[in-house]
């Protein structure tokens, strides 16, 4: 599949480094241009369908989260390409799908574009469809601790998952909360038929309740009730994997 790319970077050496990378060992990024600054990123980006942005971080007049805060909603990926391990966790934050490190390693530049790529891949296939899980709804149940005991649900009874610190509120079909005294990770192990995804940090899914993905800055589901949740791009290659 082809990706077209654009490259966001100050310095022209590493401008020049990265694009003969991917020139060499990743032929099906299809580099449409470059920008050193946000502000002839943003032309770039307006003016270009793009499925791929390679974004260093520090630049003249800006970095890269003001680029992306000023790009507002997006349908293209992002790879971090930074010198500085320290925006690490503004990357996730601002949704990035891989965080290279300077000098950049061919082999992670490789694992990054493959990612992507199949991100893509599986976006355009299940674009304007229906999406139908590959598993079905099973009548499981899962017991939820109490102060006077417990209480048994139907798994095919939870929309969705939210983590609330230790805490974690759980959302039924009947529009219903419960709040429970257990971390989110306790219910991704626990909820481990395969009909639950975990598609950001703070959301657990039914995927049976998924009804609808919106490409966008992280991507998002729409659930049966309506309700959409953002999904985070280290989880967005995973959560499609559940589908046809």
């Amino acid at each position: 599949m082809k990706l077209n790319a654009i490259i966001v970077e100050d310095e022209q050496t590493s401008r020049d480094i990265l694009k003969n990378y991917l020139s060499k060992y990743c032929p099906n990024v299809n580099v449409l241009g470059e920008a050193e600054n946000i502000e002839q990123a943003l032309v770039l980006i307006r003016n270009n369908d793009l499925d791929l942005v390679f974004l260093d971080v520090e630049m003249p007049y800006g970095n890269a989260f003001d680029l992306l805060e000023k790009v507002g909603d997006i349908n293209f990926e992002t790879v971090f390409v930074t010198a500085y391990n320290h925006y690490a966790m503004e990357a996730l934050n601002a949704h990035a799908s891989y965080y290279l490190m300077k000098p950049i390693s061919i082999d992670e530049l490789i694992k990054a574009v493959d990612y992507v790529t199949e991100i893509k891949s599986k976006e355009d296939a299940l674009q304007d469809q229906v999406l139908v899980p590959k598993t079905n709804s099973v009548s499981g149940k899962i017991t939820i601790p109490q102060q006077d005991g417990f209480e048994v649900i139907n798994t095919a009874d939870i929309l969705y998952c939210k983590a609330d610190d230790n805490y974690t509120e759980i959302y039924l079909n009947s529009n219903k909360k419960k709040l429970v005294s257990k971390t989110l990770k306790y219910f991704e192990d626990a909820l481990n038929d395969g009909n639950f995804a975990r598609i950001h940090k703070s959301y657990l899914v039914n995927v049976n309740e998924v009804v609808k993905y919106l490409k966008g800055k992280g991507g998002s589901v729409v659930l049966s009730n309506g309700k959409q949740l953002m999904v985070s791009a280290s989880k967005k290659s995973d959560l499609l994997s559940f589908f046809k």
